[in-house]
């Protein structure tokens, strides 16, 4: 029996199998609105047979938002889109979860395919914010360094979001705190030189994570899961480590935090990433054997096989695939296919069922 399709209980929710939709931003939204293109992008997912479908970063704010063409659930007009996508989700027998984020100093930027760069002001602009006032690129103008009515400000946005969330429908919720955005920006001291009670110790630079943690709580039911992404190492001598990680997952799990989304990197420009197959499950299998907490491997996994033994060895609980899935969405039915599990199929896809 192919352990990548056994069940997964998560607090109310159960997951079909192990394989999730990873995060992956479209920048095609206006206003942080979502359209067709989602519901199309997310929905297909599902209909391929992925367990959980995880939306692109959704911006709590508009300073929040990479790039002009995020996704936002920062107002609640954003909410009835969201619902029609996870209702569609959900017919599918499949879990709508979403990823709640804050960009900090990589904010501003345009899109990929409108040149990646940081927008002035005079483009369109906003200024960013991040733990310190040190730019991600040197060339890029600095960021503000939160004040304390800056941080409680965030603990807000993220607050209200989550409450969004859950009116929108979604069941599972992952705060956003790796790849160099405003949460990694705190906890990794690369990136903060704060004198304050956010700066400096370990405790206190992962203090605004417990802290958004918490205030997400006041308003997300028990029974919901919520999942963190960080970045578990930034590659990068004096950075934040994998010992880190450990450490960092002992905690969440104490405040209630069901699993963790373990991707690296993305906090300084120039750290070198050994990007080779499953370069990253390293650190999902090293938090979930210290903490015991559930984890996710995510990182150039790209077939069943590899998805098969890193679940059947006890490396990881669930595979968060993004790139594979862009290239198949119905990665799920062909892998169950090729390790010869029986799935379901939609019933008007049965007649193509091999």
């Amino acid at each position: 029996m192919s352990k990548l399709f056994e069940p997964l209980q998560i607090k109310s929710i159960q997951l079909k199998n192990r394989i999730v939709v990873s995060p992956m931003c479209e920048y095609s939204s206006v206003d942080g609105f979502s359209n067709d293109w989602h519901l199309v992008h997310l929905g297909s997912r599902a209909v391929g047979g992925a367990a959980l479908i995880i939306s692109e970063a959704a911006a709590v704010s508009p300073e929040g938002r990479i790039t002009p063409d995020d996704l936002g659930i920062y107002k609640d007009e954003h909410i009835e889109g969201l619902k029609r996508i996870t209702s569609f989700i959900e017919s599918q027998g499949s879990i709508a979860g979403i990823q709640l984020a804050h960009a900090g100093r990589k904010a501003s930027n345009s899109s990929p395919w409108k040149g990646g760069k940081m927008l002035s002001f005079e483009q369109g602009g906003w200024e960013t914010v991040a733990a310190s006032d040190i730019p991600f690129r040197a060339e890029e103008r600095r960021p503000v360094a939160l004040d304390k009515a800056g941080i409680e400000k965030v603990k807000s946005d993220f607050k209200a979001a989550a409450a969004r969330a859950l009116q929108a429908g979604f069941k599972v919720i992952e705060i956003h705190a790796a790849h160099g955005y405003l949460l990694h920006s705190f906890y990794s001291p690369l990136s903060n030189q704060r004198p304050d009670q956010y700066g400096g110790s370990f405790e206190n630079r992962i203090r605004l994570l417990l802290e958004v943690t918490e205030s997400i709580q006041e308003v997300w039911p028990e029974n919901l899961p919520l999942f963190v992404r960080i970045s578990a190492t930034d590659w990068t001598e004096g950075g934040w480590t994998g010992e880190d990680s450990v450490e960092l997952a002992k905690t969440l799990k104490a405040k209630g935090i069901d699993l963790i989304d373990c991707s690296t990197g993305g906090n300084v420009p120039h750290a070198k990433i050994p990007a080779v197959p499953g370069y990253q499950v390293q650190f999902a299998e090293s938090i979930k054997k210290e903490t015991g907490i559930l984890t996710g491997a995510v990182g150039l996994i790209t077939s069943p096989q590899q998805a098969e033994e890193i679940i059947a060895s006890g490396k990881s609980d669930v595979i968060i695939i993004a790139r594979q899935f862009l290239r198949d969405p119905y990665f799920p039915l062909h892998a169950a296919t090729t390790l010869g599990a029986d799935v379901k199929w939609p019933v008007q896809y049965e007649r193509a069922k091999l």
